[in-house]
């Protein structure tokens, strides 16, 4: 799927969300659980950061918006986006409560079926709960107009992309995002119906 620079910089009634995932981490390198716990990028996601700017700089944004979290707000900074930056706490990582921290497999030792698709964590957030921030927040996007930037995480931005389409939480599980990369949500050509235009780039937009 790929955009045209020129449309996408063009007056639109309707929003297009930009849907960027934080850059690298040393957690998310590691694969630990990150939510509430504040981590820099690494070098490594600082270039990324550095990199999506570039890829970004033909593009006019009408606002961006992003988590309260440092490595979210980072990979805005590092974009070239945080003169206009808002906070918005609900673009905050899924609540991993108890599993803060926490790998996978570590999880899967006490509880070999886990998903967070369908069993959420413990003192954390819910499946119902994710789906009300995530359609709370589409509520709101949906009442703005261009292209809006969406400094995010990897399962909220997911849950994100699933409600955006009218799908269930679970559904989220199949699309894989990875650092520092670009999804892009907006509406089909009849400007009736929800759709995902892009997503998991991290190449050139086209």
């Amino acid at each position: 799927m790929t955009m045209n620079t020129t449309e996408a910089i063009a007056p639109n009634p309707l929003p297009r969300l930009f849907v960027i995932r934080h850059g690298e981490t040393p957690w998310s390198l590691s694969g630990q659980h990150t939510s509430r716990t504040e981590v820099d990028l690494t070098p490594r996601g600082r270039e990324e950061a550095t990199r999506l700017g570039g890829r970004l700089g033909g593009l006019a944004f009408q606002q961006v918006f992003s988590s309260p979290r440092v490595r979210a707000r980072q990979t805005c900074e590092l974009a070239g986006l945080a003169a206009t930056i808002k906070i918005e706490p609900d673009l905050a990582e899924w609540d991993y409560g108890d599993y803060e921290g926490k790998l996978a497999s570590e999880i899967h030792q006490h509880q070999p079926d886990w998903n967070i698709y369908h069993d959420g964590c413990p003192h954390g957030e819910s499946p119902d709960q994710i789906a009300a921030r995530a359609d709370r927040l589409i509520a709101r996007l949906r009442v703005l107009s261009g292209n809006i930037a969406l400094f995010s995480h990897g399962h909220f931005s997911r849950v994100l992309a699933a409600r955006w389409i009218g799908l269930p939480v679970p559904i989220a599980s199949h699309l894989i995002i990875h650092t520092a990369s670009l999804g892009i949500l907006t509406f089909d050509q009849n400007r009736s119906m929800p759709a995902i235009e892009l997503w998991n780039s991290t190449g050139d937009i086209q």
